[in-house]
């Protein structure tokens, strides 16, 4: 097992959080900005996680807020307490006449899909879904899609850097709520950079199959860490907390995704981040501008759609130059063709 690592410096100041926890309904309403701009309404409809997931939902709701500041949109958020809440809530926003309704993650994709089709005059969007594939392939929805792999294979590859400098065998874990194509291409890109930067690192993944619950993903890490893991990369939203718990607990480097989380402490290595809070805002801005249409929009790295966090200060100069590097021949084109699935 690695040698474990010794993390100092002081934690960082918790984000403020934002909404509340988890009603079926409308937990969070706001009315217009104070700015003039536009008289539209767009409501977002949450996962399961809920806004306090410090990533991926919490960051669609910062979204959703700078467009109320900046574009004085009216907006209003329903938060779901099961996945059966979905098609209602969606449904509810567009029979409200809602200018714009937001779904949230892969798992509403087949709701977004029923509501998209039974109010077809509505307009609706969805992060992480290919509207290409959806049932009927609905021509008022848009598909708010990342080229995660980018980012998964720059964390990846500064996992391999440490652990090839390290003591002991090289080992790194991964944790994905589900196995889903928007968790699996952040996966399979961490994997091919780890090994792109040490060949013969090994690398363990497993599901949660959970969202939300910490232990589960808390207990996902702790093995993978019994079996010599010396980074932990998150992928599971609110639940993925427990596994960078997990790394806390027993000193070893932990990753972030979708947010910067590198303030939950020193021994965070680094984050993938995906800007869910810039496709939301841009969404709403077609709407507002008279340009919205159906279809997908991809974000990567090239766009800033995708980034690397901050890199922990224990890390030499050295490593985050290569980092640099990798980043800069995936913009060029000279590093293409990363996997997108996770065997």
């Amino acid at each position: 097992m690695k040698t474990s690592l010794v993390l100092l410096g002081a934690l960082a100041l918790l984000a403020a959080g934002c909404g509340g926890g988890g009603s079926s309904s409308s937990s969070n309403t706001t009315t217009s900005s104070s700015q003039a701009g536009s008289d539209k309404k767009i409501g977002l409809v949450t996962d399961i996680g809920g806004l306090n997931d410090r990533g991926f939902n919490h960051l669609s709701y910062v979204g959703l807020q700078r467009a109320q500041h900046e574009l004085g949109v009216q907006q209003r958020v329903f938060q779901a307490k099961s996945t059966q809440e979905y098609v209602p809530n969606l449904s509810t926003f567009a029979r409200q006449g809602y200018d714009l309704t937001i779904g949230v993650g892969f798992t509403e994709a087949t709701a977004i899909a029923t509501a998209a089709t039974n109010f077809p005059n509505a307009k609706f969007a969805i992060v992480d879904v290919d509207q290409t594939t959806e049932p009927n392939k609905p021509k008022n929805l848009l598909g708010l899609l990342f080229k995660e792999q980018e980012t998964g294979y720059l964390v990846g590859y500064l996992a391999g850097l440490e652990e090839k400098r390290l003591p002991g065998p090289d080992v790194i874990g991964s944790v994905g709520g589900q196995k889903q194509p928007p968790v699996d291409r952040f996966i399979a890109g961490y994997q091919a950079g780890a090994k792109a930067a040490d060949p013969g690192i090994k690398t363990l993944n497993g599901y949660s199959e959970d969202f939300s619950d910490q232990a589960k993903c808390k207990q996902v890490a702790l093995d993978q860490i019994e079996q010599g893991a010396g980074v932990i990369f998150q992928v599971a939203g609110g639940c993925g907390l427990g596994a960078l718990d997990a790394a806390k607990e027993k000193h070893v480097w932990g990753i972030g995704v979708d947010a910067d989380q590198s303030f939950l402490g020193p021994h965070i290595l680094t984050s993938a981040v995906k800007r869910v809070d810039t496709a939301v805002f841009d969404a709403i801005k077609l709407v507002v501008d008279g340009k919205y249409k159906g279809g997908n929009i991809v974000f990567g790295l090239k766009d800033n759609g995708v980034a690397i966090g901050k890199i922990s200060p224990k890390v030499p100069q050295s490593e985050i130059a290569k980092v640099n590097q990798v980043r800069a021949d995936i913009i060029s084109g000279k590093i293409r063709d990363i996997p997108t699935e996770v065997p």
